[in-house]
Formats: structure tokens, C-alpha cells, sequence
């Protein structure tokens, strides 16, 4: 009896491994602030953006994707949840000051992470969360079995890594010291991970690779500044400053894709780049051609760099100009993984599309909203695109426009005022949207 039990454990143990061995890895590498004109795969000549370019090149290149929100948390907390970020808690962004907070991560919705922890995965963040800097929501309580980085939203140095003069560096729950610029600290720690895995080739992994950069504050390393200088010395200064920072954190990416190359993991493993949303103006980022940039619901601040790389499966040198939205990585995660795709999940599988086979392209809304303090005093702000139409509002205290992005795709052209049916049609797929997003709370009780 004990023989034939052994020999049952054996075969599952076997099956197991089959099975694990049969499933991808996955990787996103996820930028912070990162415009559309900020990587040379999409025609920009100032900057040179050879690795993550790289991505695209031997896989696909999508020319019309747009992140879930024009800021930080929201489009975080969509790409690990599926759901649009106000039904997952999180229509603003979360701060370590609770009065300036305007987001709670609901801790009852299952995370990419989750998910991927059901179908035999292990998962890791290494970077930035910014989804909560206490439990029950930090990246340990949310799925990840490990975690490496930075608990908070922005860093004031890239070199002591402190948000208000407080260091939000963990390894899992540990508090750890900065050692390095973030960029190449991020990368050894995401290397380190990757090492660590290639020994444990039996179960699959599921990297969440998160920069701070190129959000500012605009910090490249001295070298780098001097390379783009040299190369373009008739450039403004502080756009020097911005190409370098992206061009040192490009080299750094490449470091991650040659360790996947060399340890013989990159055959086996998906890797996604994209950034959370559009670049600062003010800060010299490039959204080139979208109109506005980071916080504004015009393209520039929506619109941003998306590439999936999958050997064998996914063909090289291919482009699509699906317009989707970022949180689609969580529905192709989960669909490549064989686990299951909850019925309300706001994200769809791109599988089909970069697969090349049969896609129907879903009739979905694509809607977008922020809430915000300051000047915005608590408001919200959302915008809609239903069938090529935008609605958007770009701060709480602005008029409604819309677009007619087929033939508009500047916006340049608000036909607020002479499209009244389309307004009103609009109008009130929105507001379905915002009583949605209204279910959930988004703001922990103040003490």
C-alpha cells in the first residue's frame, strides 16, 4: 500500500512539475511618469531608448494604448486588481499623510498577484507600491510572497530614497538602507530575484518590476547628464536632464533583460513594458503628439508606452493599434496562466491579439477618473471614450468636452456645444460609471 501511495505521490509530483514547466513566466517592467515621447520606439530622435525599445522589437508594439489614470495610485491599483481604480478603492492617489490621502485600496478585492498565487505562481514586487504604507495593504498582505522596494509615492532623493524624511525602503516587512541611486538599486534587487529563481526552475514567477524614475524629482546620475550632453550639446539644459534620467534608467532595464537572456529564463517568460501614465510638462517630459501631459485627461497625460515580449508565441516585429488600457495585462496574465477570469473584472485578455489569432475587439467604455486635494479640494474628475468619442473633464471645476478622437485625435476641436445628442449619450454612460465607482469607499476613517 505505502509503495503504490509513494508511487502516487511521485506521478503528481511529476504532473506537477509538467505543469509548472508549461507555464510562462511574467515580468512587467513598469515606468513612473514616462511619456509616450519618451522612448525612441515611437519616433522621437532626442532620446535613445535602445532596451526598451528591444521589448517591442522582438514582440509586439502597441501604438495606442492608455494608462488607467493621469497619475500614480489609480493606474496601480487598476493594473493589480482589473477593476477601474474608484470600484477598487483607489480613484486618487495614496499618501503617507492621511489628510492628503485620496485612496484606500479595498483589501477584499484580489490582486494580479492573488490570482496568480492560486495557479502555482510566485510573485514578487520589487520598486515602487504606493498602494498603502500600512497593513492590510502593503505588498505582503496583497499577494506578494516577496517584496523589495519602496512603500511610498515619491522619493525627494534618488540617492537616501526618503519620502518627508522618512525611509519607506522594505525588504518584505523589514526596513532596509538605500545603498545607491534608486534606478540601479531597483535593478540589482529585481536581478538578485531572478537569479534566485532560475534555480527553482519547477515553479513559475510573476516579477512586478516598478521604477520611481523618471518621475521627478529629475535625479540622473552626473555620467549620464555628460553622455547626452555631448551628444547634443545644442539641447536645453533641463531637457538634458530628462533625456539622461530615462536614458540611464533604459540601461538599467537592459541590465534586467540580459540576466533573463543569460540565465536561460527569457524563452520561458512574458515580459510587459508600459509606464502609469504621461510625462510632467513641467518637468520637460515629452507626450509628443498628444495634446497635455501628466494629470490632464487629454492623451498626453492617458496615452503611454506599451510592448509585449513573448518568445515563440508572440511574433517579433509585429504593431497593433488596439486601443486598450494598461489593467489588460492583468485579464492576459491570468488567461496565459489558466486561471479564471472573474465576471467582474473591467480588464479583457489581449491573448488572441498578440498571439495573432482571431480578436474581437470588445465593445468596452474606456473610462478614466481622478480625485485629488489641493486646488481640486476633494473633487473628482473622470472623461469616457465610447466608440472613438471622448468626454472628459480635466479638472473638477472645468466644462465637460468632447472629442471626436477618428477625426480628431489632437483635440484639438470641442464639440461640447454643437454635438448635443452625442454630449448627453455620453454623458450618461459616465455618470453609470461614476455611481459604479461610488459602491466602494475610497477613504479610511480619520482619526
Amino acid at each position: 500500500m505505502k509503495s503504490i501511495i509513494g508511487a502516487l505521490t511521485l506521478t503528481g509530483l511529476l504532473l506537477t512539475s509538467v505543469v509548472a514547466a508549461d507555464k510562462p513566466n511574467f515580468v512587467i517592467i513598469y515606468t513612473d511618469d514616462q511619456g509616450y515621447g519618451d522612448i525612441s520606439a515611437y519616433g522621437k530622435t532626442d532620446i535613445v531608448t535602445p532596451n526598451m525599445d528591444r521589448i517591442g522589437k522582438e514582440g509586439m508594439l502597441f501604438t495606442n494604448m492608455r494608462a488607467n489614470c493621469t497619475v500614480c495610485t489609480p493606474s496601480r491599483a487598476a493594473l493589480l486588481t482589473g477593476i477601474y481604480a474608484d470600484r477598487a478603492g483607489a480613484p486618487g492617489v495614496i499618501r503617507t499623510e492621511p489628510e492628503r490621502s485620496y485612496g484606500y485600496l479595498d483589501p477584499s478585492v484580489p490582486t494580479l498577484a492573488d490570482e496568480l498565487n492560486k495557479v502555482g505562481y510566485h510573485t514578487a514586487l520589487v520598486g515602487k507600491w504606493h498602494l498603502g504604507i500600512e497593513a492590510p495593504n502593503i505588498p505582503n498582505d496583497r499577494g506578494f510572497d516577496f517584496f523589495h522596494g519602496f512603500l511610498g509615492d515619491m522619493m525627494n532623493d534618488y540617492y537616501n530614497c526618503k519620502r518627508g524624511g522618512i525611509n519607506f525602503l522594505r525588504r518584505d516587512k523589514e526596513v532596509v538602507q538605500p545603498t545607491k541611486h534608486a534606478t540601479d538599486m531597483f535593478t540589482d534587487w529585481a536581478i538578485d530575484y531572478l537569479n534566485d529563481r532560475n534555480g527553482k526552475k519547477d515553479e513559475p514567477f510573476f516579477l512586478f518590476l516598478a521604477y520611481n524614475a523618471p518621475h521627478f524629482p529629475i535625479q540622473p546620475p552626473k555620467e549620464w547628464v555628460e553622455k547626452v550632453s555631448k551628444r547634443q550639446p545644442e539641447m536645453d539644459a533641463n531637457r538634458v536632464k530628462s533625456v539622461a534620467f530615462v536614458e540611464h534608467l533604459d540601461a538599467a532595464i537592459g541590465r534586467v533583460l540580459e540576466t533573463l537572456d543569460e540565465s536561460g529564463l527569457a524563452e520561458n517568460t512574458v515580459v510587459v513594458f508600459t509606464s502609469d501614465n504621461g510625462g510632467s510638462i513641467q518637468h520637460h517630459q515629452n507626450n509628443d503628439p498628444w495634446r497635455g501631459g501628466k494629470q490632464d485627461h487629454y492623451d498626453g497625460g492617458l496615452k503611454v508606452p506599451f510592448s509585449v515580449r513573448w518568445p515563440g508565441q508572440v511574433k517579433s516585429g509585429t504593431t497593433s493599434d488596439y486601443q486598450g488600457l494598461t489593467f489588460d495585462i492583468f485579464a492576459t496574465f491570468i488567461d496565459i496562466a489558466g486561471g479564471e477570469l472573474r465576471d467582474d473584472l473591467d480588464a479583457v485578455s489581449l491573448l488572441p491579439l498578440i498571439k495573432g489569432e482571431e480578436f474581437q475587439t470588445p465593445g468596452r467604455e474606456l473610462y478614466f477618473v481622478r480625485r485629488e486635494g489641493g486646488g481640486h479640494a476633494g473633487k473628482a474628475y473622470q472623461a469616457i471614450i465610447v466608440d472613438g468619442w471622448k468626454l472628459m473633464q480635466n479638472d473638477p471645476f472645468s466644462p465637460l468636452e468632447l472629442y471626436n478622437l477618428n477625426e480628431d485625435p489632437y483635440e484639438e476641436k470641442d464639440l461640447a456645444a454643437s454635438e448635443n445628442k452625442k454630449f448627453q449619450k455620453l454623458s450618461k454612460r459616465l455618470s453609470h460609471h461614476i455611481q459604479r465607482g461610488g459602491a466602494t469607499p475610497w477613504q479610511k476613517p480619520l482619526k
